[in-house]
């Protein structure tokens, strides 16, 4: 950090901040959720806002349209580097020096390389600028969103369902259903978090499935639904449901898993729902881009039928995906287990 230390009022007006960010109806993706407080010389709030959503003004833009006039010679407070990059929207580090801004102090550094240098900019626009001010909480707002930045790819997270074990199907090949109701619709709630439900095209001609969110058997309307991406190169039926006009679909016809996150992140997607059968959800293990999974596991017992995962290539116990366990949830009769997969990290086997 640099400059005068942090106040009170400051910190104070960055938890307000991060409240503002948090706002209801505030979506998830493409962009982060981000809040702003302006203060006046005494610490006293004379302006706030937050960011609503692709398109529309940032929250720094925000918080300078509501203080007017009584802008100039304030501290700003927001819980993102000030963008220093114009796209949808100018950059917010230009807008800040033009209302004539004295100090800005901010959570998170922008970890969007398109985007950062807003702070850079401001200081040497004669601007005080502290950052780093409850920047675990800030980014905790985004955390799928911080991912995608770095990363380079859209955060992936594989969900299944199985029974008790281990499998996604019975014998004859039915499936439906392994999970309960209750089940099934918290996916919906899951999936309403995610900007691309992704599945193979082995999938789609098996089950032929809508994949759309619908909460409560409401389908939410076309322009709020997930992007359905479908994967591989066997030809669809032109009546698959998956190609319906519930939400837009794109057919990825490529085994390449790098070339298919690609093109998600190119559609600015940062969050990817794989719901895809064992062969898929395989690949993308092997690959190690799961980056969280969601498993629902029922208590049936098939004894034989298809495995939920096929062959990731290990062939020994010491190979085997480890997962560390975030949350166990009964939802329904059924067990929701949500867990991260370790990876390895440097030096060890």
């Amino acid at each position: 950090m640099a400059g005068e230390p942090v106040s009170a009022a400051e910190v104070a007006a960055m938890r307000r901040a991060l409240e503002l960010a948090q706002s209801a109806g505030v979506p998830l993706a493409p962009n982060p959720r981000v809040g702003c407080v302006l203060l006046d010389a005494s610490g006293v709030a004379v302006g706030e806002g937050f960011h609503r959503g692709a398109g529309t003004p940032h929250a720094e833009v925000d918080s300078l349209a509501d203080a007017g006039e009584s802008a100039r010679g304030t501290t700003v407070v927001v819980t993102l580097e000030p963008c220093d990059h114009t796209g949808r929207t100018g950059a917010c580090s230009a807008a800040l020096i033009d209302a004539g801004v004295v100090r800005v102090v901010y959570a998170q550094p922008d970890p969007n390389p398109v985007a950062a240098g807003g702070a850079t900019r401001l200081r040497a626009a004669g601007i005080d600028v502290i950052g780093g001010v409850l920047a675990g909480e800030a980014e905790q707002v985004n955390p799928v969103w911080s991912f995608a930045m770095r990363a380079g790819r859209p955060f992936v997270t594989w969900k299944f369902a199985a029974s008790l074990d281990g499998r996604s199907s019975a014998a004859d090949g039915s499936s439906r259903w392994i999970s309960s109701a209750a089940a099934r619709d918290d996916v919906h709630r899951l999936r309403a978090a995610c900007d691309a439900i992704a599945v193979g095209t082995g999938t789609v001609l098996a089950d032929d499935p809508q994949l759309t969110v619908r909460p409560g058997g409401q389908p939410l309307p076309r322009q709020t639904q997930p992007l359905r991406v479908v994967i591989g190169r066997s030809p669809l039926p032109v009546t698959a449901r998956v190609l319906d006009d519930a939400a837009e679909t794109i057919v990825l016809r490529t085994r390449d898993l790098d070339a298919v996150l690609g093109e998600l992140s190119g559609r600015e997607r940062r969050h990817v729902w794989l719901e895809g059968g064992p062969k898929l959800a395989g690949a993308f293990l092997a690959a190690e881009v799961v980056d969280e999974v969601v498993a629902y596991v029922a208590p049936v017992l098939l004894g034989a039928g298809t495995n939920a995962l096929g062959d990731v290539g290990i062939s020994t116990i010491r190979d085997a995906v480890r997962l560390d366990v975030h949350d166990v949830a009964q939802v329904g009769s059924d067990l929701r287990i949500t867990a991260s997969p370790r990876r390895a990290r440097p030096g060890e086997g």
